[in-house]
């Protein structure tokens, strides 16, 4: 059974399995008969049942779906940019929606003429009277499943290849990891276009066989409180979500609200899709054991959409302290539950180990030579569930997919662009190859960065922030963008940015040159939420973002 929460609370949509498998063969019928095997179909829809008949239509009927949130029409200008990245690169033969949605066709006509010439089909309004005429269509573990693009938090958006054989492995790996059985019930609210919602929220369901509640992302931010209510409504055991979501349950969540809820049932708690902030964790357990949540039901996770969605998953957290600063590559571990530990240290939580088959290395980036255990490198990966490539893109497909260890010739393996390390068999994740910040020497990674400004003064909204580093007179400069909270009045942005700059230089020892206050909604993120630092660098440059405050300072302030 698949339910969808339509308005994220009481109002339901229901659709058994066997229901599911009847509409897709009447979807896959429909495509079948105008087109051919292998074609490509833009899937515009909102949340809900109807975009998952239409997914599985495409599978059903060997057409590659690409699938795309359907944007609303207030607000086409601000997808826009992506939607025509997207369609340029993918060129579909046929666009699915729903009868709402082919007024999207007029809107976008005169700034998306690549749309123009491409038929629009409406999935709701065909009839089931055609189910019967649905024909297997011979897909090999080979045949390209679908087609998942990119959040592009550091680049454009790019389209994952992802086979029939990548998709099961993968559906495997996580069963397996995480020990889904049809007793098991997810409750799910990640968007449905990418990996984490689809593969993980909509696919293993439908793998396993066990029942599934859907929420709109939309209505999760709105109230985070709606998926813990509808995790004890629905007595789930699995479910998942960005490190982000769980500090928003506990900031936005009061005890009088907490008191309805019965989380005894959870038994895998999944983190990921960004770094996982222990603190985090360490909080969403303080405020929800009382009312049955357990602290082994966490599971930090790693993985990607180039690797169809999981790599790594844990048992359940595993701290641990990296010393000294991270500037160096080495690493010394210790347990962070015997003592606290120095200033100068990074408690990190384990992503668990790789399963079913798939292999993580760490490799030093420059020498191509796998590092040795407690050093940090770049992440690379092999094994069934890896893409076969970017679409359409060879020369790309070939630096991020083609990687050979140098010394043993090994390969190929799928450079992540992650950085982290491997402790007894186990994988840290500290940040992003491409998101380093070097300030004189001093290798810094943005996600501690942000962490540290999110707590500095509680105006400020966890999650809501972006380090990056912008080039002054030939030297690197750091920038904090942040998003305020609502509540706070313009009188307090003068001691945030105080708080933020005493902050970082206390815990980090580098100086703010640019403090940028933004207001709450306007920081870039791609659907999963994460922050988009390269958008936000190039919206800081082109001075467009929309301010709460703002204060600069010359680097010759910090004695440069």
């Amino acid at each position: 059974m698949c339910t969808f929460l339509a308005d994220g609370e009481a109002r339901e949509a229901s659709a058994s399995y066997a229901e599911l498998d009847a509409r897709a063969r009447t979807i896959a019928a429909v495509l079948q008969g105008r087109y051919s095997r292998g074609d490509r179909a833009l899937l515009l829809f909102p949340p809900g049942l109807e975009y998952v008949s239409a997914f599985l239509g495409c599978l059903y009927a060997g057409i590659v779906a690409a699938p795309f949130p359907s944007p609303a029409l207030a607000r086409v200008s601000s997808t826009l940019p992506r939607l025509r990245s997207v369609v340029a690169d993918l060129q579909p033969d046929v666009v699915l929606t729903t009868t709402p949605g082919l007024k999207l066709a007029t809107v976008l006509a005169p700034n998306l003429p690549e749309l123009a010439s491409v038929p629009w089909l409406a999935s709701d309004e065909l009839g089931p009277e055609g189910a019967d005429t649905w024909s297997d269509p011979g897909v090999t573990a080979d045949s390209v499943a679908f087609i998942q693009y990119t959040s592009g938090s550091t680049a454009a958006p790019k389209g994952v290849v992802l086979t029939h054989g990548n998709t099961l492995h993968n559906s495997a790996a996580i069963q397996e990891a995480l020990g889904h059985t049809a007793r098991s019930v997810g409750v799910i609210w990640l968007p449905p276009y990418h990996d984490m919602g689809l593969v993980g929220g909509i696919l293993q369901p439908l793998y396993v066989g066990f029942p599934v509640v859907l929420l709109s992302p939309l209505h999760f931010l709105q109230r985070p409180l709606r998926w813990l209510a509808a995790m004890s409504r629905y007595r789930a055991t699995i479910t998942a979500g960005p490190d982000f979501a769980y500090e928003l349950c506990v900031r936005r969540t009061t005890p009088e609200q907490r008191i309805a809820l019965d989380l005894s049932c959870v038994e895998s708690a999944v983190v990921g899709a960004e770094p996982v902030n222990p603190a985090t964790l360490e909080r969403f357990v303080e405020a929800f054991a009382p009312y049955g949540f357990r602290r082994e039901a966490l599971r930090p996770s790693y993985g990607l959409a180039e690797s169809t969605l999981m790599v790594t998953a844990s048992a359940g957290p595993f701290a641990i302290a990296m010393q000294p600063l991270p500037e160096t590559p080495e690493v010394k571990v210790v347990d962070a539950s015997v003592g606290p530990c120095a200033r100068s240290s990074r408690v990190m939580v384990s992503c668990g180990r790789p399963s079913l088959g798939q292999r993580v290395v760490v490799v030093d980036p420059d020498s191509e030579r796998p590092c040795r255990s407690d050093t940090i490198g770049e992440v690379w990966v092999s094994g069934p569930s890896v893409a076969a490539g970017y679409w359409n893109r060879p020369e790309e497909t070939e630096a991020v997919f083609g990687a050979y260890l140098s010394d043993t010739a090994e390969g190929p393996f799928l450079r992540t662009g992650d950085l982290g390390f491997v402790h007894e068999g186990d994988l840290f994740i500290s940040g992003r190859l491409k998101d380093l910040i070097i300030i004189r020497g001093r290798k810094l990674h943005p996600t501690d960065i942000e962490r540290t400004v999110a707590r500095s003064h509680p105006g400020l909204r966890a999650g809501g922030g972006a380090a990056f580093a912008i080039t002054v007179d030939g030297q690197e400069q750091l920038v904090v963008v942040h998003e305020t909270e609502r509540h706070h009045a313009p009188r307090d942005h003068d001691a945030m940015i105080g708080a933020i700059r005493s902050a970082v230089i206390e815990e980090h020892d580098v100086l703010v040159t640019s403090v940028r206050l933004v207001r709450p909604g306007s920081l870039p993120r791609t659907a999963n939420g994460k922050a988009q630092r390269s958008v936000c660098r190039e919206s800081f440059l082109a001075g467009v973002f929309d301010l709460a405050a703002e204060s600069l300072r010359s680097p010759m302030e910090d004695g440069g």
